[in-house]
């Protein structure tokens, strides 16, 4: 499949694009492959994955976006691609547009194309080129805020490349950088329309100084990652209560879901879906 660049967009996007409702959650996710055992790990020591268990708790996960209100496409297993369940880092889709990523790890670039076929009924699409490098997790959009990750697997053209195919949409792009940890939404997540949960240790709290912050709790260093499906609540990792209890006193609704095994694939809530609104009418 062909992915354009802006200028070879069609001159019928504009009237394509705006014959979808905005209203519906669309989930795009991927069955756990067999080969998840072979992932990529960065930051977390490698205790190998019970691939059943994954794929069980994959489904319990499905089962929250539907209760969320998404309607799921769901793509089958790519055996030969261990990382591949973790759709999220393929493509980053905004209101007008899809960008595929190039994510940093060499072996994760043929993960994106039955992405990418998937969305192009819904979005145009656009691509990130070499020696730009991005992965989706890095990217956590707040309204027309777009902030990014600045680190092991998204770098500094990368991030360039995201923000010249955004800002003519009227979105900001910011480069933040992380430490410690593989993505930006490792280390904070939005969990509501002006909050997000942040893990301070990882990424600093300036960039984000117009929301409201909630900190992690301190001895569960890995709770930041939330999944926020608009009004419906928030998905979050089961293993972590205390980090759960302060969402709830914050007033959100939280569906606390099992991820353990995808965690030891350094995976999480967000990594395993890419939410987005706006289906044909």
């Amino acid at each position: 499949m062909m992915l354009r660049h802006p200028r070879d967009a069609p001159a019928c996007a504009a009237h394509r694009l705006q014959t979808w409702s905005p209203a519906v959650p669309i989930a795009i996710v991927r069955e756990v492959s067999a080969s998840l055992a072979a992932c990529q790990l960065s930051f977390v020591d490698r205790h190998p994955p019970d691939v059943a268990l994954a794929r069980a708790q994959h489904a319990a996960y499905r089962h929250a976006l539907q209760s969320l209100g998404c309607r799921m496409l769901e793509l089958p297993a790519q055996d030969a691609m261990p990382d591949a369940v973790f759709v999220e880092d393929v493509a980053v889709v905004m209101d007008e547009v899809a960008v595929m990523t190039r994510p940093g790890a060499a072996s994760r670039r043929d993960e994106g194309s039955s992405v990418a076929a998937t969305l192009a009924q819904y979005r145009e699409l656009r691509v990130i080129d070499p020696p730009g490098t991005l992965d989706g997790g890095d990217v956590l959009r707040v309204g027309r805020r777009v902030f990014v990750g600045q680190a092991a697997r998204s770098n500094v053209e990368g991030i360039a490349q995201l923000a010249a195919h955004l800002t003519p949409f009227g979105y900001t792009v910011q480069a933040v950088p992380t430490r410690e940890c593989l993505h930006l939404k490792s280390a904070v997540t939005q969990v509501a329309a002006d909050t997000l949960l942040i893990q301070p240790r990882w990424v600093d709290r300036e960039p984000f100084a117009d929301y409201r912050l909630i900190e992690i709790d301190p001895a569960e260093e890995h709770a930041a990652n939330a999944l926020w499906v608009g009004t419906g609540g928030v998905i979050h990792p089961a293993n972590f209560p205390r980090t759960r209890e302060r969402l709830e006193r914050a007033g959100i609704r939280v569906l606390a879901v099992d991820l353990s095994e995808l965690q030891k694939a350094e995976g999480a809530t967000t990594c395993c879906s890419i939410v987005f609104r706006g289906d044909r009418d």
